[in-house]
């Protein structure tokens, strides 16, 4: 929200400078974002006269100009078609700098003869786009004042405006607030009840009570459309709006001074009564942005026997928009229902200034009034005669009443504020206030007024009385701490998030952060994860827009969304991860969210060159080297898992595995893109990609997770033993590491396959597996018959899989 210092001080009488403003905007929750000063981009100019214009001795365009600048006489070289003598203009000295273009001025020779600054146009000074001659002031004007101080300074405040403020979204409100923090007097709004001379001539009805409870309407008739006044002009483009035409700026002049849309229609292209209704499926209109929406019968909108004119409380149609040949207007106000307009708002994927205050809430009880200040602004601009106003239906006007005691405050706020402050506080605000006796407690009846749809209870009140008293007087306190040395902060979830998110990190991974929310269609993909939940979306009922309305069920088309994105731009190698929440549905429709890695891998794995010839893409092999690496830092026991099958539809069936300890606990899938869900995404090239499923990772006997302890080496040194194997082609070598790994715990430490031979010397249909086995002892060395008792072991357990030692 953009206004002018002296458009707020329309409304609010204070004597409070521009830093002061600043200061209390940001005190009370409005926080400033910027301020454009004039009077200090224009610093350096001055209201200068010409004495004298010669022509320049070595260029035909350029003349040689003496001129007053209050102060003195300088010699300036100009080539401006309009410098001449007496002409009184603005002067940028050296040293000042040119808003146009960064440009700071000096003395300088120009084709020999010497230049003490330029004689500047509307455009260098981002005053216009005039940029064919200097600027020509009256011939009153006082040479040598500063150019800011005549053309008047008039500064220009942006602050952010929170969604459940939309008192705040007009000029006058964010006067009240500063009003009711002390910094000067707020100026009542005008009671102008204008009663028309003449019925209305337009019939004006809702026929859709849901969206448009409320539908005025006023005709104004003999009106001369024109450029608006430079006073108007200057606060619409203080506030970010771009000057149509009268009729247009008077209805965005009350928009941003009173947070009151209304809307202007040519009447003579309107045909018929004029309704609020329900669109129909299919309905198109051209709106005032020139796009032509489709739209559907969860949609409002303002219509005439011809059809669309408006997509109520966003925009209006281009067909019925005020010209330069409109005499005869009818001028709409009304109230309709914020979700409408929201829900609205997102399936058009339209935003305008409308929409932002409508689907936040506006004063259902400014609808006469706002229709009043429209008509005058519009008969002072325009002239005409306004007509009686036409009324369809009511805005919802029962006032909320919140039972309040005032003790609240120091309880909730941590800050005494005596009753006395608090009442004077509310009513500041707009809020009335009646003390009353229940519950032998003394209470106040606190009246809520239309403008603060956001206020529904007690600690909304207590809020509103601590952020205008001052968040900067409640007192910090600290909180208890136990004597002694603190102890862990971090939840084992935190720690093991933080324990994996650097492995990641230190493996060469990206970490990406993506939205939670995903389209319809991405999220679908990934539905039916192999850890997931059979199907089910969460989608919202309030999501930011279309494109963002569905709780990812998995990080994987976040991330794939975001290998899209950058392999679009030219990256060749991509390897991003993300640690976040998946969000499914648990039993009963209850949220179930779990806590998972992905990962996603495209591109060039080893870039071609002269040592590594062709390049190479990555592979299933690579997705699964990383979950491994990941999961044994999350502290998983990686040695007893099992490779298997039903990685999930959007896995190439070939090319993709899950990680399991036991048949059904799936801590990771892993593997290759499937090239359906490849083009679905958009996606050229080979893609290895991995989830991994951290809430998943049970925990020991006694602790929450598998959290790795400090090491400490055995006393004896570890035995290696080779043993190879002949074993049937199909059988897969984890199946038989894990068989031999656990033929005798008490000694085999880890066993690992080293070797796998297909080829001269074994039988068809076979396959020669090695595997290195490593052996500790405990209390004593280990002697012969030891380890012939262990490699007995391991042989017999190799053989239950039908495996044989070779000889």
């Amino acid at each position: 929200m953009k206004f002018s210092l002296s458009w707020l001080k329309q409304y609010l009488e204070t004597d409070a400078s521009l830093e002061d403003i600043a200061l209390k905007l940001n005190a009370i929750g409005l926080e400033v974002e910027g301020i454009e000063d004039p009077a200090a981009k224009l610093a350096g100019f001055r209201v200068a006269k010409v004495l004298t214009a010669d022509k320049h001795p070595q260029a035909d365009k350029l003349q040689v100009l003496t001129v007053d600048t209050g102060e003195g006489v300088l010699q300036v070289v100009c080539g401006a078609p309009n410098a001449r003598a007496g002409l009184v203009g603005v002067l940028g000295l050296p040293g000042a700098t040119v808003p146009a273009n960064g440009m700071v001025l000096k003395v300088a020779a120009v084709r020999g003869v010497e230049s003490n600054g330029m004689m500047c146009s509307t455009r260098e000074l981002e005053l216009g786009e005039d940029h064919d001659g200097i600027i020509e002031l009256p011939q009153d004007a006082p040479v040598g004042t500063p150019f800011a101080d005549y053309h008047g300074a008039d500064p220009v405040i942006e602050v952010a405006i929170t969604p459940n403020r939309p008192d705040c979204m007009g000029v006058y409100g964010i006067a009240r607030d500063l009003a009711a923090a002390g910094l000067g007097t707020l100026k009542p709004i005008e009671v102008l009840d204008i009663a028309g001379s003449f019925p209305c001539p337009v019939e004006v009805r809702t026929d859709d009570a849901e969206g448009c409870p409320a539908f005025y309407g006023r005709v104004i008739k003999g009106v001369k459309n024109s450029p608006s006044p430079q006073w108007l002009q200057k606060r619409l483009k203080a506030a970010g709006q771009r000057p149509i035409s009268a009729l247009v700026d008077a209805t965005n002049y009350i928009m941003l001074a009173y947070g009151r849309p209304a809307h202007a229609y040519d009447l003579a292209k309107l045909n018929g009564a004029v309704v609020a209704r329900r669109a129909r499926d299919g309905e198109t209109v051209v709106a005032l942005n020139e796009k032509t929406y489709t739209l559907d019968a969860e949609m409002t909108v303002i219509a005439d026997d011809s059809g669309v004119h408006d997509i109520a409380g966003i925009m209006g149609g281009e067909h019925s928009g005020c010209g330069d040949e409109t005499t005869d207007v009818l001028l709409e106000i009304a109230y309709f229902d914020p979700e409408r307009i929201a829900r609205t708002g997102r399936k058009l994927n339209l935003t305008s200034d409308a929409r932002s205050r409508f689907e936040r809430g506006i004063d259902p009880n400014f609808l006469d009034t706002g229709l009043d200040h429209l008509t005058q602004l519009i008969q002072t601009l325009c002239g005409g005669e306004a007509s009686q106003t036409v009324r369809s239906g009511a805005a919802p006007a029962t006032p909320k009443i919140v039972h309040f005691d005032p003790a609240l405050t120091e309880k909730l706020g941590g800050v005494r504020i005596e009753e006395a402050e608090q009442q004077r506080i509310l009513e500041s605000l707009g809020f009335s206030v009646v003390a009353e006796q229940a519950n032998f407690d003394k209470a106040w009846a606190v009246t809520v007024p239309g403008w603060r749809p956001d206020v529904d209870g007690a600690p909304d009140i207590v809020e509103e009385v601590v952020r205008i008293h001052g968040l900067d007087k409640v007192t910090s306190v600290a909180l208890p701490r136990a004597d002694g040395v603190a102890r862990p902060t971090a939840t084992p979830t935190q720690a093991l998030e933080r324990r994996v998110r650097r492995a990641a990190a230190a493996r060469g991974l990206h970490e990406a952060v993506t939205w939670s929310f995903l389209p319809s269609a991405e999220a679908g993909a990934f539905a039916d994860g192999a850890n997931g939940n059979g199907g089910a979306l969460w989608s919202l009922a309030n999501p930011i827009s279309e494109d963002m309305k569905v709780m990812r069920p998995s990080l994987l088309p976040g991330l794939l969304m975001a290998a899209k994105r950058n392999l679009d731009r030219g990256a060749s190698s991509l390897r991003l991860f993300e640690l976040g929440r998946r969000y499914l549905r648990g039993e009963g429709g209850a949220s179930d969210e779990r806590l998972a890695l992905g990962f996603v891998l495209a591109g060039e794995k080893v870039s071609r060159g002269w040592a590594t010839g062709k390049a190479a893409t990555f592979d299933a092999y690579d997705a699964k080297a990383e979950v491994t690496a990941l999961l044994a830092e999350a502290g998983a026991p990686v040695e007893k898992l099992q490779v298997m099958g039903e990685a999930g539809s959007q896995f190439h069936p070939g090319q993709s595995a899950t990680l399991r300890l036991g048949p059904k606990n799936v801590l990771a899938r892993f593997g290759m893109l499937h090239p359906t869900v490849a083009r679905q995404f958009d996606i050229e090239g080979p893609v290895a990609m991995a989830e991994i499923y951290l809430d998943a990772i049970p925990g020991k006997k006694g602790a929450a997770t598998f959290a790795r302890t400090r090491y400490a080496p055995p006393a004896l040194q570890a035995v290696t033993r080779d043993y190879a194997f002949l074993v049937p082609a199909e059988l897969a070598a984890g199946d038989l590491v894990r068989m031999v790994a656990g033929a005798d715990k008490a000694n085999i430490v880890s066993a690992r396959l080293f070797d796998d031979f297909r080829g001269a010397g074994v039988p068809e249909g076979q396959k020669s597996l090695a595997l290195e086995v490593t052996l500790q002892p405990l209390e004593k060395s280990y002697k012969e018959e030891d380890l012939k008792a262990i490699s007995d072991k391991v042989t017999a357990a190799a053989a239950k899989l039908g495996a044989v030692l070779r000889g």
